[in-house]
């Protein structure tokens, strides 16, 4: 019989239990069927009850129920014993029976009771297992969540539910369809902003001994400093590496990362070739402009193309570089076809196709006829089939042709001077092919004729042989085996594919080659090994980047390939770090050009324009920014500090390119000199408020305070320069009682607005100028006989003010482990105090004022001044109080 688990209200099964008050009593009776939940089916109608046989079998089976671990199990194993035997279980107890307005279900439809208990048994849960049921998920689901918060706190150190963290708790197990489990609480991902150095907690607190961090953190951690160069203890490793010496010394050492895989003086030739020639384009739009925050950026003009830098290579120049900007001018600079407007879209197509794979050929045939005379050269006694072969690879008929006839085959240099030929030449040499193929002659020519004529019948792959036995036997022939990826891919541009198909096709077919018989296409460096320079970095194992001449062909073929593919370093040299060539193709292909972009590239918004006409690139690439960044380093190192800002100028965010050219600025500033700030300021429109920023942070570490404070001001940062006047500047001025340096210094600051200027500037200002007017004041009152109205007021208003000055100063100065605050303190309270008592007989109201009085007193009292002063002001104010007195009386 099948069971299904399922669940009955308790309406129902009391109504269905309440039916025999002897059955029920016996079970109260019995507790190990009153604490059983088992599962219990039985047919009834086939078996015969007895009363006692009932309660003996009953006691029997409540014994196999306690001793079984599984409730299906024992549901089995009790429906075998109750069909053969007929005896039936007792009902369970814990039923409401005393309500005698309760009809049983059964009596009502006419079934026997206990044949009801037995059938509801094993359909349905009785209401005691479902309640210890719920309890023990109940019990398992808080201890789940225990579970889960643990190990959102304790699976990691810095744990994070944007990493994934709230994810990994343990799943629950559907007890039943009754019960739905829960879902975990919705927990969003924290967000973590970048606070400024001003506003951070750590400001000011760099040497706080309590916090390891703090304190000497920044002493000996790894950090990159000018040019370059890497600081740091111990031995700069790698994760398997062991290194003898350990990072616990004392030592710093500074390294110089090796960037650049040829030397630095051919480095910096090949960057400002390349950098000044992207500066100096003209173009209708300037190349240097304003964005909306009034920060400069580089505006690449849309006529810088590849032809313009393939022509600052000369014809004769086969290099790498020349190579792969003749390539892109080949496959991406416009085409001037100056075609009427009313040739239709599939004729213009055509012709643009025909344009481009002819000069892909052009460029193809030239950059492989290297290779074709090298084989030439490493075979001089090969056979002139193997040279016809030779020169086909390279797309030279002419001279294949040439030696052909030199060889008297005058057939063959017929056939070759057909090629590429139509359809209808390919398809009578397959056929010739065929034949011979199928009476077996292919095995007596020679291997190089068979190449030769399957390149004239568009065979480019694998040419079947006869597959004879004995001399009879020919094999199959792999067409481009042995060449490299250029001469593979030239004979599908030039035999494999019809004059109609497009590159695309071309690519397409040469790709399905690869790895079977065609080599892949590895970067020049790995094919040229010899001519390729000594490398300080190793390719990683597996890596195989392609190389970037390829990269640009399937860039082109493939609509969806990525830019990304194009701007990885290893395709172009063996240094993972230089980004020289990556980043010109990204300017050109991306800005100048737009045919293709990084996938990074954020959502388009409002094409933004500049005030002199220039659009901005849409939307934020932080790949790009990257690859900025990462150029720039290579400049900084080899000392162009104006060709890395021009770089640096490319960042599209305005924050990043701020941020970026500041830190160039500050790294580079003992380097700013008259020229280099001309080019700066002039050429690239740099402010000259970040120059004087950088030069006057260049300036504190150099120890030169007061030049970094007038820097400060010079660059309109006057926070900065407030700072420094307030810490660094004013206690020397006190306490070399320089009133006059302290009225230069702060008044500089007057209607500018700067944080905190009354409780902190204002208050060394007002104390000068008190030091200076006290004494002229007391002055005029000596040589006057009759106290002038001004000089009253003035005297009244610094009888006020000088006791607000003795309440702010504790604060102005809070460093009491700096012995020049202690010392300026000392002297500005001990200096107030003695003009103050001084002032005191020259004030005629505010003395008079009681709760004055006493306010000062006690600012001098709990001040930090001299005990000498204390005792002057208290012997001033007791005469002051006595002569009182004396005037009252």
């Amino acid at each position: 019989m099948a069971r299904f688990r399922a669940f009955a209200s308790d309406s129902e099964d009391d109504e269905a239990y309440s039916s025999e008050a002897e059955s029920t009593k016996a079970a109260d009776e019995n507790p190990a069927a009153k604490s059983r939940g088992a599962f219990r089916a039985v047919d009834s109608e086939d078996s015969g009850m007895g009363t006692e046989e009932e309660e003996d079998e009953g006691k029997q089976e409540d014994g196999e129920d306690e001793e079984a671990s599984d409730e299906d199990d024992d549901v089995e194993e009790e429906d075998e014993e109750l069909e053969s035997d007929g005896s039936a279980s007792p009902q369970p107890a814990g039923r409401r029976t005393d309500d005698p307005t309760i009809l049983p279900w059964a009596r009502d439809v006419g079934v026997d009771s206990q044949r009801m208990h037995v059938m509801q048994s094993a359909l349905f849960r009785v209401p005691e297992e479902a309640r210890a049921m719920k309890e023990v998920e109940e019990a398992t689901r808080a201890q789940s969540r225990k579970k889960l918060v643990l190990s959102n706190t304790l699976s990691r150190k810095h744990s994070r539910d944007s990493d994934g963290d709230g994810l990994r708790a343990e799943s629950l197990r559907r007890r039943s369809f009754a019960h739905d489990i829960e879902p975990l609480p919705y927990r969003p991902s924290r967000k973590y902003a970048r606070v400024g150095n001003a506003a951070s907690v750590v400001s000011g607190n760099e040497n706080a001994i309590v916090d390891a961090g703090l304190s000497m953190g920044r002493s000996f951690r790894v950090g990159w400093g000018p040019g370059g160069t890497l600081a740091h203890l111990g031995v700069v490793c790698g994760p398997a590496d062991s290194p003898s010496e350990t990072a616990n010394s004392s030592t710093v050492t500074v390294t110089r990362i090796p960037i650049f895989a040829t030397s630095d003086a051919e480095s910096m030739d090949r960057a400002t070739r390349l950098l000044s020639h992207h500066l100096a384009h003209k173009s209708r739009h300037p190349t240097i402009v304003l964005d909306s925050d009034g920060v400069p950026c580089a505006n690449p003009s849309p006529d810088l193309t590849f032809a313009s830098f393939a022509s600052l290579f000369p014809s004769t120049d086969t290099s790498f570089e020349a190579s792969l900007f003749r390539l892109g001018h080949a496959l991406f600079d416009p085409l001037d076809l100056k075609l009427s407007d009313d040739i239709k879209g599939d004729v213009r197509a055509r012709i643009v196709n025909l344009h481009r794979k002819a000069a892909l050929s052009d460029w193809l045939q030239s950059n492989v006829a290297s290779a074709v005379d090298a084989d030439l050269r490493n075979n001089p006694g090969s056979e002139w089939s193997s040279s016809v072969f030779s020169y086909l690879t390279g797309n030279q008929i002419a001279r294949a042709c040439d030696v052909a006839i030199d060889a008297g085959n005058v057939r063959l240099a017929t056939l070759l001077s057909q090629s590429p030929g139509d359809e209808d030449f390919k398809n009578d040499l397959r056929s010739q092919l065929a034949l011979w193929r199928e009476q077996r002659v292919d095995a007596h020519v020679s291997e190089d004729v068979r190449k030769i004529y399957a390149l004239l019948a568009g065979i480019v792959d694998i040419l079947e042989g006869s597959k004879g036995t004995g001399a009879e036997r020919c094999p199959d022939i792999a067409i481009s085996s042995g060449l490299d990826w250029k001469r593979a891919f030239g004979l599908q541009l030039w035999f494999g594919q019809s004059m109609d198909a497009s590159i695309a096709d071309v690519f397409t077919a040469h790709q399905d080659t690869l790895g079977d018989s065609t080599s892949l296409p590895s970067p020049w460096y790995k094919e040229n090994s010899s001519q390729a320079p000594t490398s300080h970095w190793k390719t990683p194992t597996g890596a195989g980047p392609p190389d970037v001449l390829y990269s640009l062909i399937r860039l082109f073929a493939e609509p969806n390939s990525s830019l990304s593919d194009v701007l990885v370093p290893f395709s172009y040299g063996s240094s993972p770090l230089d980004y020289r060539l990556a980043w010109h193709l990204y300017i050109i292909l991306s800005r100048c050009l737009q045919v293709r972009d990084l996938a990074d590239r954020g959502d388009p918004g409002p094409v933004e324009n500049s005030a002199n006409g220039g659009d901005y690139v849409e939307g934020h690439s932080p790949s790009a920014d990257l690859l900025a960044n990462s150029y720039a380093m290579q400049l900084e190192r080899l000392g162009f500090i104006q060709e890395a800002a021009f770089v640096l100028l490319h960042i599209e965010g305005s924050a990043g390119r701020r941020k970026a050219i500041k830190d160039l600025l500050c790294r580079s500033a003992p380097k700013l000199d008259d020229y280099m700030l001309k080019g700066l300021c002039g050429s690239l429109r740099i402010p000259d408020a970040w120059v004087n920023e950088a030069k006057a942070i260049y300036a504190l570490g150099m120890n030169d305070v007061y030049g970094a404070f007038e820097l400060y001001t010079k660059a309109g940062m006057y926070n900065a320069a407030h700072d420094l006047a307030v810490l660094q500047l004013a206690p020397d001025a006190v306490i070399r009682k320089d009133m006059a340096l302290l009225n230069d210094i702060f008044q500089r600051f007057i209607g500018q607005a700067v944080h905190d200027w009354q409780v902190r500037g204002k208050v060394f200002l007002d104390y000068a100028h008190a030091m200076i007017r006290l004494p002229e004041l007391r002055e005029f009152s000596r040589t006057d006989a009759v106290q002038d109205a001004s000089h009253a007021t003035e005297i009244e208003e610094l009888s006020r003010s000088i006791p607000k000055l003795l309440a702010i100063l504790p604060d102005v100065l809070p460093d009491r482990t700096d012995a020049r605050h202690k010392v300026a303190m000392s002297e500005m309270l001990t200096s107030l105090t003695t003009r103050l008592d001084q002032l005191r007989p020259l004030s005629k109201t505010a003395w008079a004022d009681d709760s004055i009085r006493y306010q000062i007193q006690n600012q001098i009292r709990t001040s930090d001044a001299p005990e000498g002063t204390r005792l002057r002001h208290i012997h001033a104010a007791s005469l002051h109080r006595f002569l009182r007195t004396i005037e009252v009386v």
